[in-house]
């Protein structure tokens, strides 16, 4: 058996890979595991548990809150809400631990769990092992459960929405009055607590997109991965940005006025610009992943901000950040953190952000962006091959290697396996455009004859 968690928790098809049977065990094992390292000792336990509104996410948010009160903790659930709210509320509520049910950006049928440590930040490697090392040693076995007043007791939170929203206004620097928004939530955890932001922050929102879930519906078609509605909507409106979340709204990206897509580079880029400006940018660094545009790279030379890259996965670039005392990372998806106001990637904080710099400039989105120049990068996504022998097999070695030397200076190859789904990814990035597509075809046939 692989190991079951990825770079974003346990994920797969929701009642197939991940079971109500694995989500009790999960939660049952990361129960016993933070009371072994004494997470809990002197005081009974309390959890936060929430989801997305995924139809699965019902039985599996039953699932570990029945793990979670057979194992002696206290569970406050918090319904539908973002991932970076669940953060959030595992912090501000001074809980022991959190537990949030979401497959992010994947389509519908899949889910995923993920838990968060005291403090609202992902568990270690090392813990995440504990815990899967507990689930399959006692998964069918027996243990010692607590019986009467020693079993968890269960009761709903219904005030996290409005705690969540408070502190995202609480953050922003200026008001966005006059500003013109189009927002796409992706029938996702974000429908409510996103435009209830904005609204309260000040900006007009001309335009609601995927606001409607209703379980099924979760990034079908619109959403971070599906921008062309946005885009549209932008330019039909008359809007001054658009801002689109994936289904747990970790995620942000945008789309400037021309309905021109803004992605997690350009905003770090504005971002960074800003926080710098205000004197916040701590160390004048931005944390970003290998699979950043080189264009971005440039950018923050000429601009003086050093830039450091870490291996691609949000929790690599938090890792980083709380290290070394970054203030501000991300991922071209969308992922970014910023770590003085929260604990995770937070897509509705990132849109408020990225909005508020738009509002105090006073220049469009299309005119901050242009700090960095995208240069062409052609990414495809190689199905079903054996991604644990991407980096091992001689000859796609070799062909990666004389793709780089082809390239030299002015491009760059990256090819990895997904930490999420069962795929190898083949990014290459070249000054040209045509020659980027080429070398990447090239690079992904090769993969498919030698890991098919």
């Amino acid at each position: 058996m692989g190991r079951l968690f990825g770079t974003d928790g346990v994920r797969g098809l929701a009642n197939v890979d991940l079971t109500a049977e694995m989500a009790m065990g999960l939660s049952v094992a990361a129960a016993h595991v933070l009371g072994d390292l004494g997470a809990f000792e002197g005081h009974r336990p309390v959890a936060v548990v929430g989801r997305d509104p995924r139809a699965s996410g019902e039985f599996l948010e039953a699932a570990v809150v029945a793990g979670l009160a057979s194992s002696g903790v206290d569970v406050l659930r918090l319904g539908v809400l973002p991932t970076p709210a669940v953060a959030y509320l595992t912090e501000a509520l001074g809980v022991d631990f959190g537990v949030m049910l979401s497959a992010s950006h994947n389509p519908m049928p899949d889910n995923g769990i993920k838990f968060l440590a005291k403090g609202g930040h992902k568990l270690d490697d090392a813990i995440e092992d504990a815990i899967e090392a507990h689930f399959e040693r006692f998964g069918g076995e027996e243990w010692s459960r607590p019986t009467g007043a020693g079993v968890g007791r269960v009761s709903d939170h219904a005030a996290g929405l409005d705690q969540y929203v408070d502190h995202l206004l609480s953050v922003l620097p200026n008001r966005l009055d006059g500003l013109r928004i189009v927002l796409d939530t992706a029938h996702g955890a974000a429908a409510v607590a996103s435009p209830e932001a904005f609204r309260r922050a000040g900006a007009t929102i001309v335009h609601v997109i995927g606001a409607e879930p209703d379980g099924l519906n979760i990034n079908d078609g619109v959403g971070s991965t599906h921008l062309d509605q946005l885009r549209a909507a932008v330019v039909e409106h008359g809007a001054d940005l658009g801002i689109a979340h994936d289904g747990d709204a970790d995620r942000c990206l945008a789309v400037d006025h021309t309905g021109t897509e803004i992605d997690g580079d350009q905003i770090l880029a504005v971002l960074a610009l800003g926080l710098r400006e205000a004197g916040v940018l701590a160390k004048d660094t931005v944390v970003a992943t290998v699979m950043s545009n080189l264009g971005f790279k440039l950018a923050m030379e000429r601009e003086g901000i050093d830039l450091v890259q870490t291996a691609v996965g949000d929790r690599y670039v938090l890792e980083s950040m709380k290290e070394h005392g970054y203030t501000l990372g991300g991922e071209q998806s969308g992922h970014v953190i910023l770590l003085e106001h929260a604990t995770t990637g937070d897509g509705t904080l990132t849109g408020l952000m990225l909005a508020a710099r738009v509002a105090a400039t006073k220049k469009p989105l299309q005119e901050l962006a242009a700090v960095m120049t995208r240069l062409p990068q052609v990414m495809i996504n190689v199905k079903g091959v054996d991604k644990t022998r991407a980096a091992l097999d001689p000859e796609l070695v070799d062909a990666v290697a004389a793709a780089e030397k082809e390239l030299g200076d002015t491009g760059r190859v990256l090819l990895r396996p997904s930490g999420t789904e069962p795929l190898v990814r083949v990014m290459v990035e070249a000054a040209d455009l045509a020659q980027a597509q080429e070398v990447c075809e090239r690079l992904a046939t090769v993969v498919r004859e030698r890991l098919g």
